[in-house]
């Protein structure tokens, strides 16, 4: 991740001219006063946002496959494409709100929320598929569900129920520039209502920041800002994104690497938990020159310390009982309805896919990753094979 990947994906310098010539004529110049009008109603348009229909590729190298390198395809990659193609034809189904957070299964729209959530992975999925098999297919599927799903979600500002927001936001950072431009500036205006919105919510918050502004409820903020901020390559909420990320290092870990989320869960779970977001937030820095890793908080905390401090228990050199001392009851209140993984010993395969994220940024996390789960999740092998780190 350190270096740009010059040839490994194609750019996005045609979206402002598709953007253009899609917005000639009467019916143009009503888009374009559409989506610079929202845009200045929220506050952060300028000149020139009648061309913001435009996103820089962050995250996903996502090389696109020869013919020859599709037919001998890694298995991870034919298991994506091929999830994919099930869905192809698919319906979208989208949710105007998502709750799941302090909730249990079968409690209120828990059960809809979670089969809702799934189309935002199909739709970061189906931009993957694209860029490995070029496949117009695949790009009708995102533009199908994109538009849905832009136009129709209201957004909470809750992280935890947002999170999954990550594969919407991939989606249009690979896709941006080959798709109709009412699907673009319908994105763009979501992105940025979403995007400002966060940032405005912690921006209100007395400092020091306290309770979930500063336990992994905002390591999700950080997240969902920091993959916006640098998919809409926008210099002052990149700044925010940067400056909201090493405040989070500061205030959510010690300089020892624990977790603030470990001392009030005593849990494992929740290091991940605060820590694959944390990761996410710096691979998008990663893809612009940015090396979050060892940015130091204002108690000398870093992202890479938190890490070091997870690995003896991922290598299981330490264990730890799960959830034992936890000072939240809603921890006690999932162990009684018989979740897993809240109570015993923790698992080190549950930090797998946090490893195989962390080794994109730093290749000294790679053993542990491959010791942890031989091969990575489908969709980041994809996104990120580790040649493109």
């Amino acid at each position: 991740m350190a270096r740009k990947v010059g040839t490994a994906y194609a750019g996005h310098t045609p979206a402002a001219t598709q953007a253009t010539r899609a917005t000639s004529g009467a019916s143009g110049r009503h888009a374009r006063a559409f989506v610079t009008a929202s845009l200045i109603g929220m506050g952060f348009a300028g000149p020139g946002a009648a061309n913001l229909a435009h996103a820089a590729m962050n995250f996903c190298a996502a090389p696109a496959l020869q013919t020859s390198e599709r037919t001998n395809a890694d298995p991870g990659v034919k298991a994506l494409v091929a999830e994919v193609q099930a869905h192809v034809n698919d319906v979208p189904h989208p949710l105007a709100q998502l709750h799941t957070e302090g909730t249990l299964p079968h409690e209120g729209i828990y059960d809809q929320s979670m089969e809702a959530e799934k189309e935002l992975d199909l739709m970061r999925n189906a931009a993957l598929a694209w860029r490995a098999t070029s496949d117009d297919r695949y790009l009708k599927l995102v533009d199908r569900f994109l538009f849905a799903w832009v136009t129709t979600y209201q957004p909470s500002f809750n992280p935890i129920d947002e999170t999954h927001f990550d594969g919407l936001i991939l989606a249009y950072d690979m896709t941006a520039s080959a798709l109709p431009v009412k699907t673009r500036n319908a994105t763009m205006v979501f992105l940025n209502k979403f995007v400002n919105g966060y940032i405005k919510q912690v921006d209100a918050q007395p400092r020091p920041l306290t309770g979930t502004f500063a336990n992994n409820w905002q390591s999700h903020r950080v997240k969902l800002i920091a993959m916006t901020a640098f998919t809409l390559d926008n210099r002052k909420l990149i700044a925010a994104a940067q400056r909201l990320f090493i405040e989070q290092i500061g205030n959510n870990v010690a300089p020892d690497g624990s977790t603030l989320d470990f001392t009030e869960r005593d849990a494992l779970h929740y290091v991940t938990y605060d820590l694959e977001p944390l990761v996410s937030a710096a691979l998008a820095a990663r893809r612009h020159n940015r090396n979050w890793l060892p940015e130091r908080g204002t108690n000398g905390a870093t992202l890479a310390g938190a890490l070091n401090w997870l690995t003896p228990y991922a290598m299981g050199e330490k264990t730890h009982e799960e959830f034992v001392h936890s000072s939240v009851p809603f921890d006690a209140k999932r162990r009684e309805a018989g979740l897993p993984g809240y109570t015993g010993a923790w698992d080190p395969k549950n930090a797998a896919e946090l490893y195989h994220l962390a080794a994109r940024l730093d290749g000294r996390y790679t053993p542990i990753a491959l010791r942890l789960a031989p091969t990575p999740p489908a969709w980041l092998a994809v996104c990120l094979p580790l040649a493109a780190r």
